[in-house]
């Protein structure tokens, strides 16, 4: 979403099993011992803001996550009631719906997530014959993908200053501010190998022992944006010869998946790629985009 989100938790619409709620009413027995009043109407209307500043459909069984998440928010006000809570972000400006949207994304992630798609990426870009080659990476979440394009994209071409820039966005302002920074504990790496640390790494000392840095001229490759996929029109231009969407449409709905495919298809090369998560497929948007192998899409005009 992590763009979203990739954040990428799964807010995915599922049918509920639990009873129909009254409404107004407490959402369960515990809610006695919480800390703040939250009842399903209070619930009703998060999911709507959610979605209609996000895209993001909650699911019936995230209420317990949603009152996690946003209680930090009336603590911070003093409020008692999400109700409270609830109208003054009604009335708060840009920075309060920041971190309501912030506070409800979840950014799960990891260096090299889905590996093949980094094969699929070095074997694309060696057939490319224009420079330079531009890619976006839409979820960037809290940089871990970016950064593993941009050291697949440096392995490539032998170098660390390959021919190719990479616009990296998120909804979530918090997390591009930890990928602006790079810095990582270091078992967030250690599944890498010992060649790749060694390569795109800086490992830390004194303060910053048991902490990784990526390498600055990795760093110089990535333009971080703030970016809503829901916006009419994002802060990008194309075209780019890969997009990367990955693990966030998950949390739309089909017509909100749609209408994000319809902006990106002019955005996208002719003959370039956007490649999805694991769980996600772009087949009721067959007029836009067609499948290239696992999680691998092209516009349907493509030649390829």
């Amino acid at each position: 979403m992590s763009a979203l989100l990739a954040k990428r938790p799964s807010a995915i619409n599922q049918p509920s099993t639990a009873a129909k709620a009254v409404p107004g009413k407490v959402l369960t027995a515990s809610t006695q011992h919480r800390e703040f009043e939250f009842t399903d109407r209070d619930f009703d209307k998060i999911r709507k803001l959610i979605y209609a500043h996000a895209g993001i459909s909650l699911s019936d069984q995230k209420a317990d996550m949603v009152y996690s998440r946003l209680a930090r928010r009336l603590r911070h006000y003093g409020d008692r009631k999400f109700s409270d809570y609830l109208s003054r972000l009604e009335n708060s400006g840009e920075d309060e719906w920041e971190l309501f949207v912030n506070a409800l994304t979840t950014n799960l992630t990891s260096f090299f997530r889905e590996a093949h798609h980094f094969d699929v990426l070095a074997q694309y870009l060696r057939k490319l014959q224009h420079r330079p080659i531009r890619i976006w990476c839409s979820a960037a979440s809290t940089g871990e993908e970016p950064y593993s394009i941009a050291m697949s994209v440096c392995e490539t071409f032998g170098t660390l200053t390959p021919p190719v820039s990479i616009v990296a966005s998120d909804i979530d302002t918090n997390c591009l501010n930890t990928a602006k920074q790079g810095v990582y504990a270091s078992e967030r790496v250690e599944k890498l190998s010992k060649e790749r640390l060694q390569q795109f790494f800086l490992k830390g000392t004194g303060g910053k022992e048991g902490y990784v840095r990526i390498r600055p001229e990795l760093r110089k490759l990535i333009e971080y944006k703030r970016i809503n996929l829901l916006d009419a029109r994002y802060d990008v231009s194309g075209p780019f010869d890969v997009i990367f969407c990955r693990n966030v449409m998950i949390y739309f709905d089909k017509p909100t998946q749609y209408a994000i495919l319809k902006r990106f298809h002019p955005l996208l090369n002719r003959d370039g790629l956007l490649l999805a998560g694991h769980s996600e497929s772009f087949m009721h948007a067959a007029d836009l985009f067609k499948t290239q192998g696992k999680t691998v899409y092209v516009r349907t005009d493509s030649q390829r």
